[in-house]
């Protein structure tokens, strides 16, 4: 976590671009707004705001923290196996098979009943383990709306101990799965005996009695193997949505981290948001595009320790829901004008600057696969910049 210290209310320094979502047709592009340290006059196709604390007017009240439910990740069904009817003995030789299928369905249930009970402890502890995770990340989010420190000790304090917990959650994966193939064996063997119980009609030998009580058994047994059917289905189920549970809090407390060392609120993570396939990256590379296109967001890096974050996920969350298979290139822009060896330093600063906002957009959950990296130099920049341009 960083050690920097600000102001809990700073301005993010963005300047952020008219969203350009090409659906067919270029939708009305809207005015960006640019978060610049420097006092000119800003282009005609930007608006510019500055941080300044002397002129800080009371802030607007923040967002209401976002309510954070315990989702239902894990089923609730109790499965409890079917009575089993007492057989009175024939003493025929069907009889006595009958008496072994009996016993064998007891077994049968015996086990039913012990990996229905590892199911129930199980999603206790995950529930349990679940319902601390979402406490304390509603509490960091309600500090983080409000404002705090960069790097606040016990924000990370409460988000290692968030950490652990979702931790325990993934660990439950790997014990559905061990049970799962505990049920699938159960499942094999409930097959099995309800194969047996139907073959035993066409022994020969039996009287009227062992053919009502083998009808009265079969049905016992078929209401058993669905029970198991139920409970396989069902756990597969469970096991699918606790993984995708704890992928999603993984980078959800990823993008939080980021929030946390910044000392403000920024969202849930990115990769929540991206669904479909990316866009193709433009002809000529984006570099090509800069000054052609109107970007999204453009970063100058006037002063140290400039604060983008807030800015940069809004804007990108924002182009995600708008359409959802958007990808997105960060170009690092540079003066081209100067000596060769501050040219030389210009652009080796606007590529760090454009890997560390790169970085960023990963910490808030954009995959990889969603962005692309370049540079160039421009005439027209007079600090070092970072443009990021949506397609």
């Amino acid at each position: 976590m960083s050690n920097r210290h600000s102001l809990p209310f700073r301005r993010t320094a963005v300047v952020i671009g008219a969203l350009l979502l090409v659906t067919g047709c270029a939708m009305p592009q809207k005015e960006s707004s640019t978060a610049s340290s420097s006092a000119e006059a800003p282009p005609a196709e930007t608006a510019t705001t500055t941080q300044s604390a002397a002129v800080e007017t009371a802030p607007a009240p923040p967002p209401a923290a976002p309510s954070t439910p315990v989702p239902q990740i894990l089923g609730t069904t109790d499965f409890k196996p079917p009575t089993v009817s007492n057989m009175r003995p024939t003493g025929t030789v069907v009889g006595q098979k009958i008496e072994g299928l009996r016993s064998d369905l007891l077994r049968l249930q015996g086990e039913l009943s012990s990996e229905n009970n590892s199911l129930q402890g199980l999603r206790v502890s995950a529930r349990q383990f679940a319902g601390n995770y979402h406490s304390l990340k509603a509490a960091m989010n309600a500090r983080l709306q409000v404002g705090t420190t960069p790097g606040n000790p016990e924000l990370v304090a409460q988000w290692n101990q968030a950490q652990s917990e979702l931790q325990q959650v993934g660990a439950s994966i790997a014990a559905l799965n061990t049970l799962a193939s505990q049920v699938s064996g159960t499942a094999s063997l409930s097959a099995f005996l309800l194969e047996s119980t139907s073959t035993t009609f066409e022994l020969r030998g039996a009287v009227e009695e062992d053919h009502r009580q083998l009808a009265v058994l079969e049905d016992e047994v078929n209401k058993t193997v669905v029970i198991i059917d139920r409970l396989l289905n069902e756990l597969t189920d469970d096991i699918a949505r606790t993984q995708n549970y704890f992928a999603n809090e993984r980078l959800n407390l990823t993008a939080m981290q980021v929030a946390i060392d910044n000392g403000e609120y920024i969202g849930g993570s990115l990769a929540n948001r991206s669904y479909g396939v990316p866009a193709p990256a433009p002809a000529g590379g984006a570099a090509s595009q800069v000054g052609q296109r109107q970007p999204l967001a453009v970063i100058r890096f006037d002063r140290p320790d400039v604060q983008y974050e807030q800015a940069l996920f809004t804007v990108v969350g924002s182009a995600l829901e708008r359409r959802p298979n958007a990808a997105f290139d960060i170009v690092a822009v540079s003066p081209s004008q100067g000596d060769a060896a501050q040219v030389a330093l210009d652009t080796t600063r606007s590529r760090r600057n454009a890997e560390g906002v790169l970085r960023t957009l990963t910490s808030m959950g954009l995959p990889a696969d969603r962005m692309t990296l370049s540079a160039t130099s421009s005439a027209q920049a007079q600090v070092t910049e970072v443009h990021v341009y949506v397609r």
